[in-house]
């Protein structure tokens, strides 16, 4: 993908200003990502990454909500092979990424199974998490996740 690791300047203007703010809100990525061949789902380093991955999220106090298998692609041609949807309580804590304590360990063992990764960030209405976090969706969703790992 042209560009992937490349970061959208505009974009992360966008957040630090949000973050900089008076009202900095909750905000879920959307991370979309393609692996290097024979690392999803079973790779030594995919495996690392899941294992790092809630580590560093803690430390800045994010939540992995769901991870999901793509199963084909009908409309338009971006590689992916797993779609994450990863809760962080403001902009701040997501631009705290790279200074988390985990970050140098989670970034390399990224870069070893991860070969295209898109983010998207969507607004995440007041109480999303709550009622996302209660739902039987997300149960569904944390079987269905267990499951491909066996």
């Amino acid at each position: 993908m042209e560009g992937q690791w490349n970061a959208n300047d505009r974009e992360l203007a966008e957040i630090k200003s949000i973050a900089e703010g008076d009202v900095d809100t909750p905000v879920l990525m959307i991370n979309i990502n393609k692996y290097n061949d024979g690392e999803y789902p079973y790779g030594k380093a995919y495996q690392d990454y899941m294992k790092i991955l809630p580590k560093i999220l803690d430390e800045v106090g994010g939540k992995l909500l769901w991870q999901l298998p793509t199963l084909g692609q009908p409309v338009g041609s971006q590689a992916a092979d797993e779609i994450l949807g990863i809760w962080y309580p403001s902009h701040k804590s997501f631009l705290a990424l790279p200074i988390a304590l985990s970050s140098v360990e989670n970034f390399r063992i990224k870069n070893l199974c991860v070969s295209e990764a898109v983010r998207t960030r969507a607004y995440c209405y007041s109480g999303c998490l709550g009622s996302f976090m209660q739902g039987p969706m997300l149960k569904a969703l944390r079987r269905f996740t267990q499951l491909l790992r066996v």
